[in-house]
């Protein structure tokens, strides 16, 4: 069992640093184990097409299988919406601490297995950025608009396509200046200031998603294989339009339904 981790000083100050946290060994080896057994099931979708109420979308032709909802792949996968690694963080973060929305919600869950070749562009910045993804901290407590976990289910390491960041670029109040072709579609690793993230498997890195960010390029053999949640304040929407099955909500925990679904349905006759 995975210890609970609270947020500490430092952690806040590097997060409002960099924007982004590397937790280490967030997750353990026997759920990292059933984690790519269920990778090992996945069918061979082609874009569009659903498995369950699980469907490939990927990003871009370069980012490789994206299978979006994955939160309805199985039991692993939803152990992740609270997990303790992180499920604190993101409560400091991006749960609206001390306001009368306080809560989480997830608006993406996505599993990622990436082939040599891939990568992702650089995207996002405090630069004209949209508010679903601004960093803010005013009045002693953090009002982000989304902050991410990826998880590693495999090392990432040179050559692997690591996720890249620009650490600071979050609070930038500039563009950058050279960041126009990566943006459509350059590779992300020679682009000025952004620096690899490498993580061993079971390591996850947290940032705000208002963090100019990407993935490298895989040139080596093989899979880079991680799972992405992004958490948002409880009043928000899957990005998507995904909605959750009723099998998955029934078999839920409570806390970990109402991070799905933190404001239920209502309609005529039903009692608030």
């Amino acid at each position: 069992m995975v210890e609970a981790r609270k947020p500490t000083p430092m952690d806040d100050f590097l997060f409002d640093l960099r924007g982004y946290l590397v937790l280490r060994q967030a997750v353990g080896a026997e759920h990292l184990r059933r984690l790519n057994a269920a990778f090992d099931e996945f069918p061979k979708l082609q874009p569009g097409q659903w498995w369950g109420n699980s469907q490939r979308r990927d990003y871009t032709e370069t980012t490789g299988f994206e299978l979006h909802n994955c939160v309805e792949a199985g039991t692993p996968f939803e152990e992740l919406i609270d997990h303790p690694a992180w499920i604190d963080l993101l409560r400091r973060y991006c749960g609206e601490q001390d306001s009368y929305v306080q809560g989480l919600f997830i608006d993406e869950c996505i599993a990622s297995i990436r082939g040599p070749g891939g990568h992702h562009p650089v995207h996002s910045g405090g630069w004209r950025g949209a508010v679903r993804g601004q960093y803010r901290f005013a009045n002693g407590v953090f009002r982000c608009g989304q902050c991410n976990i990826i998880l590693a289910l495999t090392d990432i390491g040179p050559g692997d396509g690591p996720t890249m960041v620009i650490p600071g670029s979050h609070k930038s109040n500039f563009p950058h200046p050279e960041a126009g072709n990566y943006a459509r579609g350059d590779v992300m690793d020679t682009l000025p200031e952004a620096e690899p993230v490498w993580l061993q498997k079971g390591d996850a890195v947290l940032f705000v998603d208002g963090l100019m960010h990407g993935g490298g390029a895989r040139t080596n053999a093989g899979e880079r294989r991680v799972i992405i949640y992004r958490y948002g304040p409880m009043w928000g929407s899957t990005r998507f339009g995904y909605t959750y099955s009723r099998e998955l909500l029934d078999r839920l925990t409570p806390e970990r339904r109402q991070i799905l679904q933190p404001v239920p349905p209502i309609g005529s006759g039903v009692d608030y």
